[in-house]
């Protein structure tokens, strides 16, 4: 899994246009001048993938007070997206990736290992992204528990810098 093409921290993030649950396109240039936390996770309502979205939920606060967007990224449509929100109660935005083109720019589309088979899908991984769409820090391989709270912990030591 070493051919993973990851956007190295320092450099401009790869651009994006996406839309969202609500079918808003949302483009990366529109989040210039605060941080982005673009997480890409590889199915809604899926036990990781509750478990991580319910969790940036409940510090979405915490990032707002860090001037940061938080934004999920999976190849769900957005229909799948409104309903996840709605049954979860999420206060993040979802954005629809069906093609895996923006996944593939972020090197989140691969082979990855689920219970001993090899599969081809989404690589759980997160992007910090700093106010001017440079990449401040990246996490290639996530554990969706606890995860958001590493997120924050990392954006306010970089944002205090």
């Amino acid at each position: 899994m070493s051919d993973r093409n990851i956007p190295e921290t320092g450099k401009m993030a790869p651009a994006f246009t996406l839309k969202n649950q609500d079918g808003k396109s949302v483009k990366l240039s529109d989040l210039t001048g605060k941080w982005s936390v673009l997480y890409f996770y590889p199915k809604d309502d899926t036990p990781g993938c509750t478990t991580e979205a319910c969790e940036f939920t409940d510090g979405i606060k915490a990032f707002e007070k860090l001037n940061a967007a938080v934004l999920g990224v999976s190849p769900d449509d957005t229909e799948s997206h409104r309903k996840f929100i709605k049954k979860h109660n999420l206060k993040i935005d979802l954005l629809s990736d069906p093609s895996h083109k923006v996944m593939e720019k972020y090197g989140v589309w691969g082979i990855k290992m689920l219970y001993g088979k090899e599969s081809l899908g989404v690589i759980r991984s997160t992007f910090l992204i700093d106010p001017k769409g440079n990449i401040a820090y990246a996490w290639p391989n996530v554990k969706a528990a606890g995860h958001a709270e590493k997120v924050r912990e990392k954006l306010a030591e970089l944002s205090a810098g």
